[in-house]
């Protein structure tokens, strides 16, 4: 009778060991305690807005060649160009990284816990540009019908390599450390080409259609606001923004 209570105590240990085990591997989702961190006072905190302008004649770029996918020349009735340089109708430039460089407070800043998305529609990332805080989950999407190759090239992060098949599920990835920025390619097509940039906190924007953007809930202090660009690199500009503070940071590029 002992043996027999011995045996079925080992085998319950056994299966409540395991059970932990399956519920540790299993659990993809990040505990609370992992999206913990600072997060922006957008009711009282400063805001920073501002657009980016473009001077001079705009870029002219051939149409993509994309005649030897026929799945990706058949997603486009009219021919396609880089989007290296998007100069909107009103002067400005879109794709632009703005974020602050220095200036924000340390420790940890909360990971929004929504996926940001880029696709791939048309053998073309979509968006071209984007901005993620550190640990915040991204998912890689292919609504194409034939193949691709999520490559991002990153210096400070983990480099990974994944084939994705045509309209294949989700792939879900994240940067552990701030860097700005990362190209991201496809090694199947050569034109397609993104950019990401991961920041330890969540004060960043990217210029869209009419070349604005907006960073607001900054605590109040004295900061470095930097604007990147593929092409025409880098500027900075110095801004001190004091409690429910609007500034205006305006920055310009050059061919």
């Amino acid at each position: 009778m002992r043996n027999i209570l011995t045996v079925a105590g080992v085998l319950g240990l056994m299966l409540v060991s395991g059970c932990g085990k399956s519920a540790e591997e299993g659990g993809k989702s990040p505990s609370p305690a992992a999206s913990a961190g600072q997060k922006p006072d957008t009711a009282n905190g400063g805001k920073i807005t501002g657009k980016v302008s473009f001077n001079g004649a705009k870029p002219e770029f051939r149409p993509i060649d994309m005649s030897a996918n026929p799945a990706c020349a058949k997603a486009h009735p009219k021919p396609v160009v880089s989007e290296e340089v998007v100069v909107n109708g009103n002067g400005t430039l879109a794709n632009v990284f703005v974020w602050v460089k220095d200036g924000v407070p340390e420790g940890k800043w909360a990971a929004p816990a929504k996926a940001a998305v880029i696709d791939q529609q048309g053998c073309i990332y979509k968006p071209h540009v984007s901005g993620v805080v550190v640990g915040q989950p991204i998912e890689f999407t292919n609504s194409d019908d034939t193949n691709h190759n999520i490559h991002p090239l990153p210096r400070q992060n983990q480099e990974w390599n994944e084939s994705q098949p045509p309209k294949g599920s989700p792939k879900m990835k994240s940067f552990d450390r701030e860097e700005v920025m990362i190209p991201v390619k496809c090694n199947i097509h050569p034109w397609m080409r993104a950019y990401v940039g991961a920041v330890r906190h969540p004060f960043f924007a990217v210029t869209g259609d009419d070349g604005s953007f907006t960073i607001e809930g900054l605590p109040p202090g004295k900061y470095t606001v930097e604007a990147w660009h593929e092409r025409y690199g880098k500027q900075d500009v110095d801004v001190t923004v004091a409690a429910k503070d609007r500034k205006t940071v305006d920055f310009a590029f050059a061919k």
